[in-house]
């Protein structure tokens, strides 16, 4: 009988008790069905998988679909602002089929791009994470006897890159606003979220309209960026990819914590597939580089957005200068999803370096006008970098006027040029 004192537990009333909580068990048994289900040579993360674990983080939450009126109003804000940044930059649009997006939505739209991001990183973590699991100091006759469990032991790494990227993704998605948030162009479409929207909303005493608007055009203003400047989008994903040439693990710290799990708890084999400090990587010089450049770009993409959306909301949104500043906080302070994303990437941005990049593009309209200004992104030779953002004021008054054609002259040209040159 269950119902006597001392028998709930009694193995002889419920022989499952010993494997906990049902509900935990299930859900482990279900990743690892995951893990065994990716197919071979599909990479290092299995992301069906992670997608899971991202898209069951938000509906635990709450994640309506988006209703009609709600998909109205944004893509009506969406191509106000669109409009309205004709006057504020001479780049082109980038809106062609504005969209909104619930939070299931955002994750599965935006996996594509996660992919490029984190795949360098998870390869490198998961290689050494095999050889941990595996004990790559076996002798090679072990190491080839050993093969096939050694695969299975690389999944199971790739299994916990693959639930931090999923835990990671759920977290963010439940922040974010829209594609750009971050900065990174994570979808050609410019999409906002309702519910993101609604959050970002709560405690600001300004018209829900008003804020609408404001967050269509900083998306609006970053796909005009990520469309028509060529080299940016390779420019951002191949830092990160040279930052994850560097990546190393704990190995010391892994084979302590999977030598002291216990496999018949649950809430053991979940808290260390969550990955923590196990992932985060240990930074080099070569990584530190590959940051600086990376934040660097970041801080200039940002700081060129704010500095166009500041100008074409000007006498248009009256709300406009409160806004601005509420996302500069929200941007300084960041949230527990770019906290844990920054364990994937060590991708963080500096405020007092987004601050500065803002005020160099503000001198540089002042000085040069809206057209000038823009033609820096022409080419990545002609970007400010780190240290002009210290001294924005001698990069403005500088060399001002750069030739873009010299720097895409063919080899051949400027010799014809010289030789012209010669003869005279």
């Amino acid at each position: 009988m269950t119902d006597l004192p001392g028998r709930e537990n009694d193995p002889n009333e419920n022989p499952f008790a010993m494997f906990g909580n049902p509900e935990q068990m299930a859900q482990a048994m279900r990743q690892f069905a995951d893990m065994l289900s990716a197919p071979q040579g599909s990479g290092p993360v299995n992301w069906d998988m992670a997608k899971n674990i991202a898209r069951h983080a938000v509906v635990a939450q709450g994640d309506p679909s988006v209703m009609e009126g709600e998909r109205r109003q944004i893509v009506d804000a969406l191509s106000l602002a669109d409009l309205w940044l004709n006057e504020a930059t001479t780049l082109p649009s980038g809106v062609s089929n504005p969209r909104a997006w619930s939070r299931s939505e955002w994750i599965e739209n935006t996996v594509p791009v996660w992919r490029k991001l984190c795949e360098p990183i998870a390869e490198r973590m998961v290689e050494t994470m095999g050889g941990a699991l595996g004990g790559s100091g076996l002798p090679p006759e072990a190491q080839q006897m050993a093969g096939p469990l050694l695969g299975m032991l690389k999944q199971m790494g790739g299994m916990m890159v693959g639930q931090q990227i999923g835990q990671a993704l759920g977290s963010l998605a439940r922040e974010v606003v829209g594609t750009t948030d971050i900065g990174l162009p994570l979808s050609d479409t410019a999409a906002l979220l309702p519910g993101g929207i609604a959050s970002f909303s709560e405690g600001l005493e300004i018209p829900s309209d008003e804020i609408r608007l404001y967050l269509a055009l900083r998306e609006a203003a970053h796909h005009r960026l990520f469309q028509h400047v060529p080299w940016l989008r390779s420019h951002l994903l191949g830092a990160v990819e040279e930052y994850a040439k560097g990546i190393t693990v704990d190995t010391s710290a892994l084979e302590e914590q999977i030598r002291g799990l216990d496999i018949n708890n649950p809430e053991a084999i979940q808290e260390a597939l969550s990955g923590g400090n196990l992932l985060k990587p240990e930074e080099t010089e070569r990584q530190k580089a590959a940051l600086a450049r990376l934040e660097t770009m970041l801080a200039l993409v940002e700081g060129w957005v704010a500095t166009v959306v500041d100008r074409a909301a000007e006498g248009k949104l009256p709300s406009a200068v409160a806004l601005a500043e509420t996302v500069r906080r929200r941007r300084a302070t960041g949230g527990p999803a770019e906290l844990t994303f920054g364990t994937l990437v060590g991708l963080e941005l500096r405020p007092r370096r987004l601050r500065e990049a803002a005020a160099l593009w503000r001198a540089l309209e002042s000085e040069r006008g809206i057209e000038g200004r823009d033609a820096l992104w022409g080419h990545p030779d002609l970007m400010p970098t780190a240290d002009d953002l210290d001294d924005p004021d001698a990069f403005v008054r500088g060399e001002a006027a750069w030739d873009i054609s010299q720097l895409e002259a063919k080899p051949e040209d400027k010799d014809d040029e010289d030789d012209k040159g010669d003869e005279s």
